[in-house]
């Protein structure tokens, strides 16, 4: 694997953040892992030493921006920061069976979990199973198979910024699409990042 080409962006705090994640790598299983990066994603969004480098506070007009900041060459894990401009969001998808942490850096988001309650071929049919208001310094966890779920910010003037952190770089993931009543198509979707200036 050539090191030298993964992504790894320059910013105030980076060397705190990467210890940070190494350290809740470390755990046994991925229930503790995504608990220990909770905590420790919680705590970095409130350390004034930890600051994301500047290109995250710029929005993308025609859709939510991700940032790749940093990719580690000895865990496998990817940070990705995510800026959401006013009414931006995604639909219904999935990780694609990886486990993630997913932090309000900035602003604030909608997240709503869908169940998945039959399946069909390529047709799912899903209900929204709770969701939450979460504002800056609040951290969840997706653990496959529980990880149906969409992210919007609902504000009319004010961007949000969010940080992820991946158990492997997401290049895809499945969408779902409205069909009837409950009823969702699913669809393949390859994810990309923008440019995140070094």
């Amino acid at each position: 694997m050539n090191t030298s080409a993964l992504p790894d962006l320059a910013f105030p705090g980076r060397d705190k953040l990467i210890a940070a994640v190494d350290t809740a790598i470390a755990a046994s299983d991925h229930h503790a892992v995504t608990a220990a990066l909770r905590n420790s994603m919680c705590a970095l969004i409130r350390d004034r030493d930890v600051q994301l480098p500047d290109c995250v506070f710029d929005p993308i007009d025609d859709h939510y921006a991700r940032r790749e900041l940093y990719r580690s060459a000895e865990h496998g894990y990817s940070v990705v920061a995510m800026t959401w401009a006013p009414g931006q969001g995604t639909p219904i998808h999935d990780h694609c069976g990886l486990w993630c942490v997913e932090g309000v850096w900035d602003g604030e988001l909608e997240i709503t979990q869908y169940e998945l309650l039959e399946r069909d071929g390529e047709r799912f049919r899903f209900r929204a199973a709770g969701g939450m208001h979460a504002g800056p310094g609040s951290a969840g966890s997706l653990i496959p198979p529980h990880e149906y779920h969409t992210i919007t910010n609902a504000s009319g003037d004010t961007i949000a910024i969010s940080l992820h952190i991946y158990k492997a770089p997401m290049e895809n993931c499945s969408k779902f699409q409205p069909q009837s009543d409950e009823w969702f198509l699913r669809i393949d979707s390859t994810l990309k990042t923008d440019n995140a200036p070094a």
